[in-house]
């Protein structure tokens, strides 16, 4: 059972282009923003969309997966785990974030299938 501790999986398509970072050891990491929906009948009986955003880190070969074959609204299949965080912003507020930090990811369509 260990291996369903804090575990994700997302499908969902790409808000925008991912932001790719690159280290000066070789490093790379991809920061993206995905979207997924969720459907569901108001009491109205009205179907109604509802959007919600994630922030996904990925670093190495998926990263650079990432970079290669994604753009603004690329469909992708993702698992990971769910991280939080906190920084000081410049106005020397405290902020926080959660993330998915992506282990495997799929691109879902009709041009590409590469999997990590």
């Amino acid at each position: 059972m260990s291996s369903l501790r804090n575990r994700v999986q997302l499908i969902g398509r790409l808000g925008a282009k991912a932001e790719i970072k690159r280290f000066e050891d070789g490093k790379i990491k991809a920061s993206l923003s995905l979207a997924t929906n969720d459907f569901y009948k108001n009491q109205k009986g009205e179907k109604v969309e509802e959007t919600t955003w994630h922030n996904v880190v990925a670093w190495g070969k998926s990263a650079e997966i990432i970079e290669k074959y994604t753009d603004k609204g690329t469909e992708i299949a993702l698992d990971g785990k769910l991280t939080n965080r906190s920084y000081i912003d410049k106005d020397g507020i405290k902020k926080y974030i959660t993330e998915v930090v992506l282990d495997n990811i799929v691109l879902l369509g009709e041009k590409v299938a590469v999997t990590t």
